[in-house]
């Protein structure tokens, strides 16, 4: 009996994480470059044959692959991210990856993210604009043009977030190793004017929201009997 205590409560736990990520993916619903937050579960078995028992794991965090809608903005300091790959920004825990391409030109031209944290090239450098140069034109490749010369290049990098990542912000990522920069492949690139909305689907996420809630009070409904069975059991054998 004391056993299924245990396999109960391993259950809420996992419960109780999953809750978490969903309330993060919902509260990230409208955040720009978002990417969802999923968990992964195996069983944990004990013993052999019939003394056999199935635990759940406390779980492991993945980041969902799916891309967000493309908004059209206008702005030409906009951009998003085609295929995938992800811009890197220097911050003071390093280079982060994201996907937010909300950018803004410093007064001495320097190019950041809305943070203000400077966006970075593929060879890793920051990117400096000419501020009396003009709209800047960005093509698919990266490559920032003024007044029809070459100003610098927004890097592409080749980025896998792998488990229990670890984010920046809202939809920034640290990666763990050295993300490889990504060039001259036709499938992933830079558009302007535009920005990644993010990927989550908030009805979606409130269904699980619900699934979850109701599973939780399920297994604590569990508990209770457990408990109650053992205290009954107690009393039987003391008297």
């Amino acid at each position: 009996m004391q056993t299924g205590l245990y396999v109960a409560l391993s259950s809420q736990v996992a419960l109780e994480r999953r809750l978490n990520t969903i309330a993060d993916n919902v509260a990230n619903a409208t955040t720009t470059g978002f990417r969802a937050t999923g968990v992964k579960f195996e069983d944990v078995v004990t013993g052999l044959g019939q003394d056999s028992m199935s635990f759940v794991s406390s779980g492991t965090n993945f980041l969902s692959t799916a891309g967000g809608a493309l908004v059209q903005t206008g702005n030409p300091l906009d951009f998003a991210v085609r295929g995938d790959a992800w811009f890197a920004i220097q911050t003071p825990e390093g280079p982060v990856m994201t996907r937010d391409g909300r950018f803004t030109m410093q007064p001495d031209g320097q190019l950041v993210s809305i943070e203000g944290h400077p966006v970075l090239d593929a060879g890793g450098g920051e990117i400096l604009l000419n501020p009396e140069g003009g709209t800047p034109i960005v093509a698919a490749d990266g490559a920032i043009r003024q007044e029809g010369q070459l100003a610098g290049a927004i890097g592409l990098f080749d980025f896998q977030p792998g488990n229990d990542f670890r984010r920046y912000g809202n939809s920034g990522i640290i990666p763990q190793g050295e993300p490889q920069p990504i060039i001259d492949q036709a499938n992933i690139g830079v558009v302007q004017g535009y920005l990644e909305g993010s990927n989550v689907d908030p009805v979606l996420e409130i269904t699980r929201l619900i699934q979850v809630q109701r599973a939780f009070e399920g297994v604590s409904a569990l508990l209770r009997d457990s408990e109650s069975s053992l205290r009954d059991a107690i009393k039987t054998l003391g008297s």
